[in-house]
Formats: structure tokens, sequence, C-alpha cells
């Protein structure tokens, strides 16, 4: 877990007492300060050949037209690499700027921007716009929580499958409530404002509990409503059930007001900017809305900085991304 990791704002950018989008602008105004800045946080101005892993200061500087453009030579294994090799930046035609501004915009907006306005923004097909936004969620989605270790709560909460919203003909029977022939089911936790999701099958005990057993240790307190499915739960934590059937929602100071609080953030975020979302891309936007609730006490820029820093993870190909 790196939510307390990234906490310096590197000189060549977004002051920690001003940040905003436009500074971010004029500060990175020019790829190569863009360029700059990525090596700056990836390399801490070290260059480490991705090839080989050598970090030293004296690898070469490959020059075009007396120009260096970012590329260098490894001095140990004499292959070329730059910053973006390994990133989610590699082999894409979208200048830094751009995928700057989507990140910083998508990390700050507290319910995210669409595909289609994101195009709007920076001149781009709405494809790209939604491939680049994939690629963040991807990127942020590497950052899952350690173990939770305390008082965490646990919830479920159903997404999407609304018969009102489609035509007679398509309209499925007996959908209310919990049903999952339509709905996609969402289990999340929440412990110490950090929240963890995951998208399950079914809401039986025996999912719900290998969940909580693989995210918190033994020995914790676990809170939860009344739902049968946390009937085993008492076997191996201390369970507190609150019974929401009976109108209770606190009981010995216990509640699970928080988790429901971020069920609600999803779900006004999915119906109001992203309008749906197929079950098969679910996760990608649950990873989205956890990183900002998880990320909510750092200010705009550090927010901007991490997910940067998490940009160095495994790239999402549009192949993966549609197969």
């Amino acid at each position: 877990m790196r939510y307390q990791g990234i906490t310096k704002i590197f000189h060549l950018g977004i002051s920690s007492d001003n940040s905003s989008i436009t500074n971010m602008m004029e500060s990175l105004n020019t790829e190569q300060k863009c360029r700059e800045y990525l090596e700056e946080l990836l390399w801490n101005g070290d260059p480490i050949c991705i090839n080989c892993n050598s970090e030293r200061e004296d690898h070469y500087k490959l020059k075009k037209d007396g120009e260096f453009n970012g590329i260098y030579k490894c001095k140990d294994c004499r292959r070329n690499f730059n910053v973006k090799i390994g990133t989610m930046f590699e082999n894409s035609a979208i200048s830094l700027r751009k995928w700057f501004y989507a990140i910083y915009i998508f990390t700050s907006h507290k319910k995210g921007i669409s595909s289609h306005q994101l195009a709007r923004d920076i001149g781009v097909t709405q494809k790209t716009a939604w491939f680049m936004l994939s690629r963040i969620r991807h990127s942020l989605s590497s950052e899952k929580i350690n173990k939770f270790d305390g008082v965490t709560q646990v919830d479920e909460t159903f997404v999407g499958g609304k018969n009102h919203k489609k035509s007679w003909q398509k309209r499925v029977e007996n959908t209310q409530g919990r049903s999952t022939k339509t709905k996609a089911v969402v289990f999340g936790l929440l412990n110490n404002g950090k929240v963890s999701t995951e998208i399950v099958p079914n809401t039986k005990g025996k999912t719900l509990t290998t969940i909580i057993k693989n995210m918190v240790k033994r020995g914790s307190i676990v809170v939860s409503d009344g739902w049968k499915g946390y009937s085993q739960v008492h076997k191996h934590y201390e369970h507190k059930s609150i019974p929401h059937t009976k109108g209770q929602y606190v009981k010995d100071n216990y509640h699970t007001n928080s988790i429901e609080g971020f069920w609600s953030l999803l779900k006004r975020g999915i119906l109001g900017i992203y309008h749906s979302v197929s079950p098969k891309h679910l996760q990608l936007y649950c990873d989205e809305f956890s990183f900002r609730y998880n990320t909510k006490d750092f200010d705009e820029g550090n927010r901007f900085n991490f997910a940067l820093y998490c940009a160095f993870e495994e790239r999402l190909t549009y192949e993966e991304l549609i197969a």
C-alpha cells in the first residue's frame, strides 16, 4: 500500500499551496517539461534502464538534429530506453501534455470525467479519450490495500439492471431488490478511511466470508448490517451486526454509514457522469472511485503526482481492453 508514500511535490511543477489545473498547465507547458517532470518523479533524476535496471547518471543521451529528445542509451546493455517505456504512455501518439491534463482532471474531479467531455477538452476522438481513461483506471487498480486491522465496515451494493430504463421488450421479471439477474454485485470493506471493492458473483455467506478472511486480520472487529450472508463472520472475528430491517443504524457506536456513503459516491458518479457501466468494466470504475476516496486527504498536486507514479505499472493494450 503506497497511499502515504508520495508526499513530495517536485520543484518542476505544482506547488502544494496553490495547486490547480491552470498552475499545472502553465508550469508544464511543453513536452520537454512534462518529460523532465516524469523523469524526476519516476527516476528521481537518475535514468534507470528498463532493459537491465542499470541506474547511473552517465547513460548516453541521444540527440536528433542536435537536440536531446528523451531517448537514452544504456552504458551497460547498450540498448535504448526512455521514461515512457513500461508506463501507460508507452507507444502513445498522444502528447504528455494531454495525458497530464487528463490525469489531473480525472483525479481531481470528485465524480470523474466522461470520455465525451475529455475528448472535447483535449481535441481527440471519444474512442481515444475512453481508451486513455481506461488506461488511467487500470494503472490505479494496481494500488490494492493490504489487510485491514481494527474496526472494518463491510457491505454490498447492487449496480445496474434498472428495468424502468429499458424498453418493454427488454425488461426482465423479478429483478427487484437483491436480484442478480440483471445487476452486478459489488462488495466493499472500509477501515480507517480506506476502502477496497471487489465484484462478486453473489452475496452468499461463503463468498463474503472468504473475502473478509483474505482482507481483514483475525481478531479484528467486523461491522455489517443484518444480512444473512454474514452469519458465519463471528467464528473468525468480533462481529457487530446492525439490524437495519428493524430500523436500527447505530449499535454501541458501531455503524456502516461510512461504507454506505462511499456507495452513494460511486452510484451518483456512475449515474451523473458515466450514465451506465457494463459489468465487464465495472471493476475498473470501482477502482477509480476507490482511488479518489482513499486519497481524499491529499491535495490536488500530490494526488496528481501519485497517479503519475502509478503509471509505472503494466500497460493496458486496446486489445486487452476490448477482449
